[in-house]
């Protein structure tokens, strides 16, 4: 890491390849920089739902995940490196027991809707189980340390509450509740009572 960018069209992909933090050159389709492009997404996308109006300690929390991600992404990009400590999914899991907490207990499927931030936050939580598939497959072919699929993996369902926390933040005026799917099934029972 202790090269930094300072030229951006460097033109050395035009053959197909990109360079690792350690060096060496793989294929742009290779499942390490798969995996890093599945992280950076999910960085931006994490972005993207900063822009919108939130709860005070939801953008401090998701301000270090960003840091968090990048150090994942980073550890991905150098075989054999550890970046991404443990204490990092042990943060993801006194957050999600801190906002699942206050939360109803779901009886019903929600969808991905309501609010626009909880919208986003949904979008957050499919990409972070698309990076960890990714990661998944990665480490079939490759050593993986395990807080990067761990991390993910909390990471996804932290972001699940989030969006249901951010429907009843209903900062923006359009939340207020998670929004529930109609199962057919379930409304005919509801019928027959």
């Amino acid at each position: 890491m202790a090269n930094r960018l300072s030229e951006i069209a460097t033109r050395t992909g035009d053959d197909g390849t990109t360079g690792l933090g350690d060096g060496s050159r793989v294929p742009k389709d290779h499942l390490r920089v798969h995996a890093m492009g599945e992280v950076d997404e999910l960085n931006s996308h994490i972005g993207l739902l900063l822009a919108e109006p939130l709860p005070d300690d939801i953008r401090e929390l998701l301000i270090v995940i960003q840091h968090e991600l990048f150090n994942l992404g980073g550890e991905l990009c150098m075989p054999g490196f550890e970046l991404l400590k443990i204490d990092a999914v042990l943060r993801l899991d006194d957050a999600l027991a801190h906002y699942n907490s206050a939360l109803p207990r779901l009886k019903e499927f929600i969808l991905p809707a309501g609010s626009r931030s909880a919208c986003q936050a949904h979008v957050c939580r499919t990409v972070a189980r698309r990076a960890e598939r990714a990661v998944v497959t990665l480490a079939a072919a490759a050593s993986i340390n395990a807080a990067p699929r761990q991390y993910l993996n909390r990471l996804s369902d932290l972001l699940f509450v989030l969006a249901r926390v951010l429907n009843r933040a209903n900062l923006d005026g359009l939340g207020g509740d998670d929004v529930y799917w109609h199962s057919e099934r379930l409304q005919r029972q509801e019928t027959i009572k």
